[in-house]
């Protein structure tokens, strides 16, 4: 039956069991395939958690999580499923780079950072609006749509190195591949791959939160979500919510592209930025139930223990335990979901409750 309103103990308590229960399964399945599951979990802290190095190292994955966990957030709050991620990733790849590289050498950082992050964005916006119009005038089904163009971003990305002579393909490579930024549009580096990307995508986050939990807009967001016809009876215009939602997650999505071919790729490489980034944007932001907050932690779980896999191996385990952990997660957590609404009480069927007055 339904719980009404939940305390902070059910909200927080409910996932926290279910990322246990995840852990002990994965614990169960290993011990059964022959491997010692606290070896592995000691390894898997090791490597993604132990020091400076480590920790650098799952920041650095972690931060185009939170960005996409958070694109996808912010639509899920309206009730609205934007797939496309990872294509609006792409667009913010292609964006940015070419105002890197367009833009002269000698421009400050400052300004090449800023004129990459703006048009990067725009691009996710945009293309994310080739699916919110459909669903706001039409009604379309914006899975479909967002995944399709997924597909299409992909291609788009993949003939601009492999299939022409585009602007941002270097001639002077023997295998295909993109013209390298120059320095002023690299984002500055904190240790190794991780990059000033990661307090953006903090800032965004704390941005977001405040954005849904205290402003009006963010208060129509929940509530079109809730009830579109309420919210449509109360005045509210639904289309252009759909419109500006979508677009706020293409955005969000763009920017860890922006993030990715600033600080980690320094060019247009389609190999290096086709990682599923944004599909596993999807996983976090239900595991983080939607709060653009608990996108921050979740994000930096699944990088620690995506970062874990190589060093797995060197202890005789499958690398392919990552991908079991991480759907495992994603499936109890999903479940909880429905213990954090809902309870769960015995009750009595008719035919029982009918002997029992009848023996009294």
């Amino acid at each position: 039956m339904p719980r009404g309103v939940t305390g902070p103990s059910v909200r927080f308590g409910v996932p926290v069991g279910a990322l246990g229960f995840a852990l002990l399964l994965g614990a169960i399945i290993l011990a059964i395939a022959g491997n010692d599951p606290i070896e592995a979990y000691r390894t898997m802290f090791d490597a993604s958690l132990n020091g400076w190095k480590s920790q650098s190292r799952t920041l650095a994955l972690a931060t185009p999580l939170i960005l996409t966990g958070l694109a996808a957030a912010v639509a899920f709050q309206m009730r609205v499923y934007n797939i496309g991620g990872e294509g609006q990733l792409y667009l913010g790849a292609i964006g940015a780079s070419w105002v890197g590289l367009a833009l002269p050498a000698s421009t400050p950082m400052p300004l090449m950072l800023s004129a990459m992050l703006i048009v990067g964005a725009l691009a996710g916006a945009l293309w994310a609006l080739l699916a919110a119009i459909p669903k706001a005038y039409f009604n379309a089904d914006e899975i479909i749509t967002t995944l399709m163009l997924n597909f299409i971003a992909l291609s788009l990305m993949n003939w601009l190195i492999f299939g022409s002579r585009s602007f941002w393909r270097d001639p002077r490579r023997p295998v295909p591949g993109g013209k390298r930024l120059p320095e002023n549009a690299v984002m500055p580096s904190i240790s190794g791959r991780l990059h000033i990307g990661i307090i953006i995508a903090v800032v965004a986050a704390v941005f977001l939160w405040w954005l849904l939990r205290k402003t009006s807009w963010g208060f129509q967001i929940r509530t079109i979500g809730d009830s579109p016809r309420a919210a449509s009876y109360a005045g509210m215009s639904v289309r252009l919510k759909t419109l500006t939602v979508l677009a706020l997650s293409g955005a969000l999505a763009a920017i860890a592209g922006v993030s990715e071919v600033s600080g980690v790729t320094k060019g247009l490489e389609p190999v290096a930025l086709t990682t599923n980034i944004g599909f596993t944007g999807i996983i976090v932001a239900v595991v983080a139930r939607s709060n653009p907050l608990g996108v921050v932690p979740v994000s930096i779980f699944l990088a620690a223990i995506a970062t874990s896999g190589s060093r797995l191996q060197s202890i005789g385990i499958n690398v392919e335990v990552v991908l079991l952990l991480q759907g495992l997660i994603f499936l109890t957590v999903t479940a909880g979901e429905f213990f954090v609404t809902n309870s769960v009480s015995l009750a009595r069927t008719d035919a029982t409750a009918t002997e029992t007055e009848a023996a009294a």
